[in-house]
């Protein structure tokens, strides 16, 4: 255990929740009550960032768009959110590497704590480079505390390569939004077990990130309406989930979603195309190509 000293005594999500200072003296009743009381507080503190999450949607399609990647860093919880939200893109929005995430001491952390990992900047750093990062890619940082080394040192990294930097803290003046270009901070209070910030502090990061991936994916073509029309139909449940979007995208049968996705190797977007443009998949490739993965620009042309 390092000898440094840390100071966090004046850290909002390390003060004591007055609702809660006998904890363990409530009934469960009581205690679920309180919970659910001090979550509906992270909902107003998130809606008190959003112009600042605006400004990383619109950093990471400007990115996403040069060919860079959104890569998520962070340790302990909220590395797991990272890690959590970039692995879900890939079966929502079919993505390959656009978007990644590193935890302080490697994947194994996502299960068990790698003690002190979270406290080296070098090791950000070292993460990083092995990512190749380079300065169409967007590095955002996620720490509760807003103080985390690993999260700063990936910051200066990503400077360093001129990378555009993002941070996510759950104290309002985070030492983090120092080292950062787009400095989100939310401050739902104080958590109602004392400094355990998987619990408000991590729903904040969880909506953060939900909103930072989904509406960058709609930003660059993964989404026509409101239908997921670039996921992956890996299982059962997909693969009807992909036969029910064309259906709903172009008002046809079941047999012809099934018969056309079929067709396009369960492609989706050139489904709907194809049905919705009366063209061949080959053409309905090139309309997709042309509008940079639009389905609504393939099939009304004049709504750009």
């Amino acid at each position: 255990m390092s000898e440094v000293k840390v100071n966090i005594s004046h850290l909002g999500t390390e003060t004591r929740n007055p609702k809660t200072m006998d904890l363990d003296l409530l009934s469960t009743k009581e205690i679920l009550r309180i919970m659910n009381e001090e979550d509906h507080r992270v909902i107003s503190a998130v809606e008190e960032a959003l112009p600042q999450i605006e400004k990383a949607v619109e950093q990471v399609i400007c990115s996403l768009n040069a060919g860079g990647r959104l890569i998520y860093v962070g340790a302990g919880t909220s590395g797991r959110i990272g890690i959590m939200d970039a692995v879900e893109c890939v079966p929502t929005f079919s993505t390959t590497d656009e978007v990644q995430a590193i935890i302080a001491g490697g994947n194994g952390a996502f299960v068990k704590a790698v003690e002190g990992a979270e406290d080296s900047k070098e090791l950000a750093q070292k993460d990083l480079a092995e990512l190749q990062l380079a300065k169409n890619d967007v590095v955002c940082a996620i720490a509760a505390s807003g103080r985390t080394p690993y999260c700063i040192g990936a910051l200066e990294y990503a400077k360093s390569v001129e990378a555009a930097t993002v941070s996510i803290s759950c104290n309002k003046n985070a030492k983090i939004s120092q080292y950062s270009e787009i400095a989100i901070e939310v401050d739902a209070g104080p958590e109602i077990l004392t400094g355990s910030t998987r619990l408000k502090s991590g729903t904040c990061q969880k909506l953060i990130c939900n909103m930072i991936s989904t509406a960058s994916m709609v930003g660059i073509g993964k989404v026509y309406g409101n239908l997921m029309v670039d996921m992956k139909a890996t299982n059962l449940k997909l693969v009807e989930r992909a036969k029910r979007i064309v259906m709903q995208s172009t008002q046809c049968d079941y047999e012809t979603a099934e018969q056309v996705l079929e067709e396009t190797q369960y492609s989706t977007k050139e489904a709907i195309v194809m049905i919705l443009t009366g063209t061949s998949r080959k053409e309905a490739i090139e309309l997709l190509k042309k509008n940079k993965g639009f389905v609504r620009k393939c099939v009304s042309p004049s709504k750009k």
